[in-house]
């Protein structure tokens, strides 16, 4: 059984949306997932919003996990939308990929297939991509919590009972 004890842990949240980016939409999303991370005992220390695109993404989530030992979770750009590039500029910067809680997150709900999410490392940050909705980011979020803390203390090189 993992070692699901989130005590001390960080998390980050990172919103993408052109829509946030310029004041045409509320990021209901990032603040979902922080009150969800914050309720799980997590210490949610930043909040970020970027626009879509590879670039911006992969320049925000390296600033991100830079010096940083947790959990850093995007919201929104992983469906079909044409700038809708949240995994590309994921996979462009993470170090190992973790399929089996991308698999996980998706399978929460029948729109779980429609995301393209990746979820894997970036030095010592674990990094996932949820959907853009307030709904889908928090379904795929508790679906994988349970496992989160483990493989954040495994990456710190912190002692585990496994």
């Amino acid at each position: 059984m993992p070692d699901n004890d989130v005590s001390g842990l960080e998390a980050k949240v990172l919103t993408v949306s052109d829509g946030v980016v310029h004041g045409t939409r509320e990021d209901r999303s990032g603040e979902a997932l922080a009150e969800l991370l914050a309720g799980a005992g997590y210490t949610v220390v930043e909040r970020r919003v970027v626009a879509d695109g590879v670039d911006s993404v992969a320049a925000a989530l390296t600033e991100l996990a830079e010096n940083f030992n947790g959990l850093i979770v995007t919201t929104g750009g992983t469906g079909f939308g044409p700038r809708d590039l949240t995994p590309e500029a994921t996979r462009s910067v993470v170090e190992r990929e973790a399929p089996g809680l991308a698999e996980a997150m998706r399978l929460v709900n029948p729109l779980g297939r429609l995301s393209r999410g990746v979820a894997g490392t970036l030095g010592h940050a674990l990094v996932l991509n949820t959907p853009g909705s307030p709904k889908g980011c928090v379904e795929c979020t508790e679906a994988v919590l349970d496992v989160v803390p483990h493989a954040v203390r495994l990456m710190s090189d912190a002692p585990t009972d496994h």
